[in-house]
């Protein structure tokens, strides 16, 4: 019993902020100026392209203002072959079982190369989550090439606001000198057997959804790659529990936005509105986040591809279990090489969970 309160007590917790203010900030920036220009225009079902676009500045939070834009950068390239993978299965109308092979094979290369340049937060996930979330979007709502423009354009904006965060910072205490930090990336070994995970994971997902006749599966296989970015097995098991309390949170939180049917532009507005309390409370309390990113994440999936809400909000329970579920398993399953230890001593605990 004391082992099951702590490990109650430890979910929980709500870490103590650290300027997150200042950077959650930044990252709603990201995404209101291009967001208020699809609303005024008259397409806020296009601000999905936007929102994936605007998680680069997720990345590098608590890093050396170079090390944060070169890495941003980087995420930002992930980001946008994430989108255009995405973009063009839409085009070709791809079938469920040939989005699960795509998603497999960019986990599983996004993973070696996620690793190779020690992102943070750790792992493919948010490039999982594009590829998946921009496929299910029914092509001709907007040519291909202007949908990844919308991601692109939105990403260089997050890099502009990220170095003009810097240059500023240098100006007020130019003797101030970020400390830089070498990457540490895991050895070779370590980086297959993390990949095998997220294949195996993802797959699995991905499987389970299309046999129980689940749409979206794509959440299902999103939400398999959340429990795997984390250090050690007992941190990969919390990890899940908090995804799904968070999202269970969040889907009441959809429940009062959506069934009432208001406006898009209300709805976009809500998108916007959304990403600051999400990335306030990312690094200190994922399950809380999550209250705020579910709901962002289904009204602008609403926006992108309309449904029955109750249809919805019953899809992305279910694929989060599912996904937690294989994601936890691999996890526990697949160990890094060694007797009966994980050797993920070198793949970090994220600075923040995936969402």
């Amino acid at each position: 019993m004391h082992g099951v309160r702590a490990h109650v007590r430890r979910l929980a917790v709500v870490g103590p902020a650290v300027n997150d203010h200042r950077h959650a900030l930044r990252v709603a920036v990201g995404l209101a100026v291009p967001g208020l220009a699809l609303v005024v225009s008259g397409h806020p079902d296009l601000i999905i392209y936007a929102v994936f676009g605007a998680v680069t500045g997720m990345y590098g939070r608590a890093e050396a203002h170079r090390r944060r834009i070169e890495h941003q950068a980087q995420a930002a390239a992930i980001l946008v072959a994430g989108v255009a993978t995405g973009v063009a299965l839409s085009g070709v109308h791809a079938g469920p079982w040939v989005l699960v092979v795509a998603t497999v094979v960019f986990a599983t290369v996004g993973s070696v190369v996620t690793d190779h340049l020690a992102l943070k937060p750790e792992g493919p996930f948010f490039g999982i989550f594009a590829l998946g979330a921009v496929a299910a979007v029914p092509a001709g709502r907007v040519a291909p090439w202007a949908a990844v423009s919308i991601c692109a354009a939105t990403a260089l904006l997050c890099l502009l606001i990220s170095f003009a965060g810097s240059y500023r910072g240098r100006l007020r205490d130019p003797d101030a000198v970020s400390p830089a930090r070498a990457a540490t990336r895991p050895r070779p070994s370590d980086t297959l057997v993390h990949a095998a995970r997220y294949a195996s994971a993802i797959t699995i997902a991905g499987i389970g959804g299309l046999f129980l006749g689940i749409d979206h599966a794509n959440w299902a296989m999103a939400a398999a790659a959340v429990p795997l970015a984390a250090a050690d097995p007992v941190s990969r098991v919390h990890r899940g529990l908090h995804r799904i309390v968070g999202t269970f949170a969040g889907l009441a939180v959809t429940a009062v936005l959506l069934l009432p049917r208001p406006s898009e532009t209300l709805l976009g507005i809500c998108v916007m509105a959304l990403l600051f309390p999400t990335e306030l409370f990312m690094a200190r309390h994922y399950a809380l986040a999550l209250g705020f990113f579910t709901p962002l994440i289904m009204v602008m999936t609403d926006l992108a591809a309309p449904g029955e809400p109750w249809a919805l909000l019953a899809d992305r329970g279910i694929d989060t279990v599912i996904g937690v579920g294989a994601g936890i398993a691999v996890a526990l399953i697949i160990r890094g090489p060694g007797r009966g230890q994980d050797s993920d001593q070198n793949i970090k605990v994220a600075v923040y969970p995936a969402a």
